[in-house]
């Protein structure tokens, strides 16, 4: 799930942030699966009650196109990474919205956005991701929510330095940083918490 090397991507946020509409469909197309699995692996049972996680996608990469012009791209995986503290953003403002609405339960109501297509979601000016068959569909939907459950087992630790590496890209040294380790303590956590995901995923 780590971001592979795409040497259009920085042409691409060149062109998006000049309001190359073209530009921010194909830039969806690429990162919204890898939203995605950021999204539903770090909102929780508790919010995926409430909201689903593609609608937390959408509105993420929304907001994003609104702010490209903030974003400096100096290195592959810079974007996803811009991306991803996005989502995390988005997830917390909804469970502080959640929190909120539980504190007077006569206000609680949907955090679902409203304004839906008639299939159900709304991405304006931006097309679906990619097309494929209803059974993979279904098929990549029970790998990804046994994947969920699997790592629901495992401790914080884990999760984040799983997610860290696989989702975000981040090398030893990098995720070394952002959790207060060297880059071999970095590499040997990574190690233990894919092997217990791999017990707890069997």
């Amino acid at each position: 799930m780590a971001e592979s090397v795409n040497p259009k991507t920085r042409r691409l946020v060149a062109r998006a942030k000049s309001g190359d509409k073209e530009a921010e469909n194909k830039l969806y197309g690429i990162y919204s699966e890898r939203v995605l699995g950021i999204v539903r692996l770090r909102m929780g049972s508790e919010l995926r009650s409430k909201m689903q996680s593609m609608d937390l996608v959408q509105d993420a990469l929304l907001c994003s196109f609104r702010d490209l012009g903030d974003f400096t791209y100096r290195n592959e995986g810079d974007f996803l990474r811009w991306l991803s503290r996005i989502a995390e953003n988005k997830i917390r403002d909804n469970i502080d919205k959640l929190h909120a609405q539980k504190r007077d339960i006569k206000k609680e109501v949907p955090l679902n956005d409203s304004s839906q297509s008639e299939n159900g979601t709304f991405v304006p000016g931006i097309e679906p991701a990619d097309t494929t068959t209803p059974s993979r569909i279904v098929s990549r939907k029970e790998e990804q929510e046994k994947l969920e459950k699997a790592m629901q087992r495992l401790n914080p630790e884990y999760r984040e330095v799983i997610l860290l590496a696989k989702i975000e890209g981040l090398s030893h040294g990098q995720i070394g940083e952002k959790i207060g380790k060297s880059p071999d303590a970095a590499r040997m956590l990574l190690g233990r918490a894919l092997n217990a995901l791999s017990k707890a995923y069997e």
